[in-house]
């Protein structure tokens, strides 16, 4: 049942929320010199080669954002539907963007799969989704989030003194304002998309320039996502997915949309009815069942293979997978002619 509140009632809770905002805002600075945690990050970032000064100052200029814990919170509250989430990222325009985007960059994305295997539609498609091909990047201060994230998130603070401590890491090293970016409000950035530690792992100098730069470089965003698949265990010349066919209730005995490497076996499925429609699969072969649901309570069956899993390592979710196989397809079918 609804709440009813008196008007009176809340314009006091909103101006007691002012002030306590207010409050939160002015108290939670991350000056090192009053904040310890902060002093200790500095200490460990200055054995690794980095000036004090410039750490200073930069912790000094970060700003606590109750806004990013709120986003934190609320990130995973609604549980889409595939036809939901389908609607998001799969109209004409973006394919339309994802196949100028990769014929203005047909040599590099050539190059990206000689060198890591990875298909030119698919590392499109992981841009056109992440930031529709370096249009929206982010619009959080990437220094705020993390910081804030870093030292006020109840149970992840850990993580993101990592994550804060990789990102001073990179752009002080590359002579960076790290006040100047911005991304998402948990700190990913740039072209891809990636999170620091990410960036510092799989980031690659694609363009030779002596700057691995995913912020304003798209020759280095491709190479990068090329290698970051190549180091998850991408295989060449493989599919991602196949289609099936199965019974219009889910089987119980089977777990679907789980994202984690295949262990289902194609012959199991078979047993409770659900057949490839397509490929050549063996009876031994594992999959990843999916099970994708719409608004009129039916479902599609998908059985993922290794390369869909991969696509799972950029972002854990059957779902985003699936809207960046479906997206590449599209984006295929398109530049060849296709409706």
């Amino acid at each position: 049942m609804a709440m009813r509140w008196s008007r009176g009632w809340l314009m006091g809770a909103l101006v007691v929320s002012t002030m306590l905002g207010n409050l939160a805002s002015a108290d939670d600075d991350f000056d090192p010199e009053t904040h310890p945690e902060v002093r200790t990050m500095l200490d460990a970032l200055e054995q690794q080669g980095l000036e004090e000064a410039s750490l200073v100052s930069t912790m000094r200029e970060a700003n606590y954002r109750p806004q990013v814990l709120e986003a934190m919170n609320h990130a995973a509250e609604r549980r889409l539907r595939w036809d939901e989430y389908r609607e998001i990222f799969i109209q004409p325009e973006r394919i339309r963007q994802g196949v100028a985007f990769l014929n203005a960059h047909r040599e590099t994305l050539e190059r990206a799969e000689r060198e890591y295997g990875v298909p030119p539609e698919v590392i499109v498609a992981i841009l056109g989704v992440e930031t529709q091909y370096g249009r929206h990047k982010g619009t959080h201060r990437v220094l705020d989030s993390l910081a804030t994230l870093a030292f006020h998130h109840p149970s992840r603070g850990k993580f993101f003194r990592g994550e804060l401590k990789a990102y001073l890491a990179i752009t002080l090293g590359q002579g960076v304002d790290p006040a100047s970016r911005y991304g998402s409000y948990a700190g990913a950035m740039g072209y891809p998309q990636f999170i620091p530690t990410s960036y510092q792992a799989y980031a690659v100098d694609f363009d030779h320039d002596g700057l691995k730069d995913l912020w304003d470089n798209p020759v280095d965003a491709i190479g990068s996502i090329g290698n970051y698949f190549a180091e998850h265990g991408w295989r060449r010349n493989q599919a991602v997915l196949v289609e099936a066919s199965g019974p219009d209730a889910l089987p119980p005995s089977l777990t679907f949309n789980r994202t984690q490497p295949p262990d289902t076996r194609v012959d199991a499925l078979r047993e409770v009815g659900i057949q490839p429609t397509a490929g050549d699969l063996m009876p031994s072969d594992t999959v990843m069942p999916i099970a994708l649901d719409f608004a009129d309570g039916h479902s599609r069956y998908v059985l993922g293979l290794n390369n869909f899993y991969v696509i799972t390592r950029y972002n854990h979710s059957h779902l985003y997978a699936m809207a960046v196989a479906t997206l590449a397809q599209r984006i295929q079918t398109a530049r060849d002619g296709g409706a």
